[in-house]
């Protein structure tokens, strides 16, 4: 069975989460800091890391970019606070959900099944194929992406839209369709956050020639990823 981390600062929150995960079935941790996330972290096997962006010493963010500097591991953040921006920067930093209080435990234990079943399908995908195409390649089991064999520093997210808009050539993805195969069904978050993750991405792509294939804007509609053979 899966084991979660569970971080916040609020010690009836965390009693409530683990009460409501251990019915659930999974084994947990609890941790009411973000230094004492990190050691948990780096102590323990964890399956999914659940972090209140708001903890004393250090917060959920930097616990988050600390984690994904060595680990594709699902992370959900937390939030007291539901401005887009929050949700954007936890998605750029390598989060895969993002849950504003005050919320329900049985709407958080609902998005991380749904994080766990997204995170398992990708990694059935990822140990069967590479994908390459022309100076492109992209490694799920890695979460890694070389153009022209150089790497490419690409938030989580984004890989897994460049995976998904590469693996069909001159099919167009509306930008709902990208918001619910990656995030799931239940995201409550703004469509924006694709756009977000196709911006950045496509400034990190800028970095390297590619002229045989793009990313290409389907206008009021969503993406597609060119391919031209020569």
């Amino acid at each position: 069975m899966a084991t979660l981390l569970i971080a916040d600062d609020n010690k009836q929150i965390l009693s409530v989460l683990e009460r409501y995960a251990l019915n659930a079935g999974y084994d947990v941790i609890l941790a009411e800091d973000g230094q004492q996330a990190l050691d948990l972290y780096e102590k323990n096997h964890v399956s999914l890391v659940l972090l209140d962006v708001m903890m004393p010493k250090v917060d959920g963010f930097e616990v988050c970019r600390h984690i994904r500097k060595e680990s594709t591991i699902p992370i959900i953040l937390i939030t007291a606070r539901g401005e887009d921006f929050e949700r954007i920067m936890g998605l750029d930093i390598g989060a895969d959900d993002y849950i504003v209080k005050p919320f329900s435990p049985g709407e958080v234990m609902a998005r991380i099944r749904a994080v766990l079943r997204r995170m398992s399908s990708y990694s059935d995908l990822s140990a069967h194929q590479v994908l390459s195409i022309d100076n492109l390649r992209i490694d799920l089991s890695s979460y890694s992406v070389t153009v022209n064999g150089e790497p490419l520093g690409l938030a989580k997210k984004a890989i897994e839209i460049l995976w998904t808009l590469a693996g069909k050539p001159q099919r167009t993805f509306t930008r709902e369709a990208l918001l619910e195969m990656l995030w799931g069904e239940d995201y409550r978050g703004d469509i924006r956050a694709v756009d977000s993750q196709v911006k950045r991405m496509r400034l990190a792509l800028s970095q390297q020639p590619h002229p045989n294939w793009d990313i290409k804007t389907i206008w009021g509609v969503g993406y597609q990823f060119e391919y031209i053979e020569r």
